[in-house]
């Protein structure tokens, strides 16, 4: 009788971890490359399972929430310009918001041109906000941070 109660435990108890798995269909990678003295093109690149995509940074209002890059304030950096988007995008009317939406899927990097005041290692930091769907849902906003050395 204790083997099958134990046995039974042990069953509900791997049920119930199995099915609070969160699902992850984004990976997020973060690089620089040194372009010249002092000059960095930042990469921001998500990594997506199919059928999931990820909005663009112009999605327009009243539609799904727009990826958005804040960067941290750092004294030795000048960030100049706007954040490019590389990747396949696709552009639909998207009837839930009534409103053409802007996505990429599979992969997408926001690109950064970064210059360091003088010749010293920092860190560039901050966070990216961003929502995916697939066809049949999304998933809530999530954030994550980053921190790119440049040396």
């Amino acid at each position: 009788m204790i083997k099958i109660f134990a046995t039974l435990s042990l069953f509900v108890i791997a049920t119930t971890s199995f099915a609070q798995v969160k699902e992850q269909p984004i990976k997020w990678r973060f690089n620089a490359v040194k372009k010249s003295a002092g000059n960095y093109t930042v990469s921001c690149t998500a990594d997506l399972i199919a059928p999931w995509h990820i909005y663009s940074q112009f999605t327009p209002e009243g539609g799904p929430l727009p990826t958005r890059i804040s960067f941290s304030s750092n004294p030795l950096l000048t960030i100049s310009g706007g954040i490019t988007e590389e990747g396949k995008q696709k552009t639909v009317h998207d009837k839930n918001f009534d409103v053409d939406v802007k996505y990429f899927s599979g992969q997408v990097s926001f690109v950064h041109a970064v210059k360091v005041k003088a010749n010293v290692k920092t860190n560039l930091r901050g966070t990216v906000e961003y929502m995916i769907c697939n066809d049949n849902k999304c998933l809530p906003p999530a954030k994550v941070n980053f921190d790119i050395i440049l040396q």
